[in-house]
């Protein structure tokens, strides 16, 4: 049991190194935590639990992907320090590879959520609700600085 516990802390360790260390990473978060407050929060986004499976499979595979593009990266660091074509190339693979997945994540998202009576919806609340959208434009403020915090520098590990 105590092998399966570290397994996971180790797991969890990884993700906060992609986060701390991502400004890709932070950006997918925000935006994953907008949308699913949107949905959340606003009942006239009513989606199916169909949706719902899809949009957490769009997301989970994001972040996935960003976490391997991650773990590429330093593992590519760790083989050469210096400038080396294929280590690029496979860098830009990776990266690609996110590219890719958070571009059918947002295909996703506008399939399930950019239906024209939840925009409608969304725009009559806000009209109806300044004070709301006053609160949504000062929440891009603590969002801005989370995603661009300078990332830590890694350290080399013994």
């Amino acid at each position: 049991m105590k092998g399966l516990v570290k397994s996971f802390w180790y797991a969890f360790k990884g993700i906060w190194h992609a986060v701390k260390t991502g400004r890709n990473m932070r950006i997918h978060i925000t935006v994953l935590i907008y949308m699913y407050c949107y949905i959340g929060i606003y009942d006239f986004f009513s989606l199916s639990r169909a949706e719902i499976a899809i949009t957490l499979l769009a997301s989970a595979m994001v972040l996935s992907a960003e976490c391997f593009n991650t773990a590429l990266e330093r593992c590519v660091d760790l083989v050469t320090k210096e400038y080396r074509p294929l280590a690029k190339r496979a860098k830009d693979a990776a990266a690609g590879a996110v590219l890719l997945c958070a571009i059918f994540a947002v295909l996703v998202g506008i399939a399930v959520l950019g239906k024209p009576e939840y925009m409608r919806e969304l725009l009559n609340y806000y009209i109806n609700n300044p004070l709301m959208l006053l609160v949504l434009l000062l929440s891009l403020i603590p969002a801005g600085c989370f995603i661009f915090l300078p990332g830590r520098k890694m350290q080399t590990e013994k």
